[in-house]
């Protein structure tokens, strides 16, 4: 009778597979820290979030009213000082998950308007306008409908700027400004003329 070996398979897997580690200790060191040109990295794996100024406004919405309305090319921007005028901006936010991510959350989108005299009795005022961001909106227009008198324009040239803060938020976990921009300039005259809010 021919006696019979057994051997467990087990073990002789187990045993193969600590000679490999034994082969990969000799055949692959441990990795040093890598320095070479052939190094290779992902960056700005979240994406970029960015936005622009667009289309700086600020202009009256009397019209030409002869036959004393200034001409037609520059009713829009010689302004009485009761006429109704738009100010604003349009704010555009580009198409990133990360983007998208913030716009959702309701960040706070301020705009602050400058008028800056040039002449006269011409002064310098800000206006302030803000609103929330929205889900899948990218783009908002932020401004106002108001008169020079409001705002305390007296008659005069003025330079009108905006800058712009996005953020922070009231949440904990929102207290950043997300970024900062600005857009100018536009002309625009503030003059008493002889119009009633009737003409408007």
């Amino acid at each position: 009778m021919t006696a019979t070996t057994f051997v467990d398979p087990y073990a002789v897997e187990l045993e193969a597979a600590e000679l490999s580690k034994e082969q990969l200790k000799r055949v692959l060191p441990a990795q040093p820290e890598l320095y070479a040109d052939s190094e290779t990295y992902s960056r700005e794996i979240l994406g970029e979030a960015f936005y622009v100024h667009l289309n700086l406004v600020a202009e009256g919405l009397r019209g030409d009213i002869p036959p004393f309305g200034p001409a037609p090319k520059q009713s829009k921007s010689i302004v009485d000082t009761d006429e109704k005028m738009w100010v604003g901006t349009y704010i555009y936010f580009n198409r990133s998950p990360l983007t998208a991510l913030l716009l959702c959350l309701g960040i706070p989108i301020y705009v602050k308007f400058h008028f800056e005299g040039q002449g006269f009795s011409a002064v310098e005022k800000d206006v302030v306008v803000s609103i929330k961001s929205r889900e899948n909106q990218f783009s908002y227009w932020v401004g106002t409908k108001v008169s020079p008198q409001e705002i305390g324009l007296t008659p005069g040239l003025y330079m009108v700027s905006a800058t712009s803060q996005i953020g922070p938020m009231t949440h904990k976990c929102g207290q950043f400004v997300f970024g900062n921009g600005n857009i100018g300039e536009r002309r625009l005259q503030v003059a008493d003329q002889p119009f009633t809010d009737a003409d408007d």
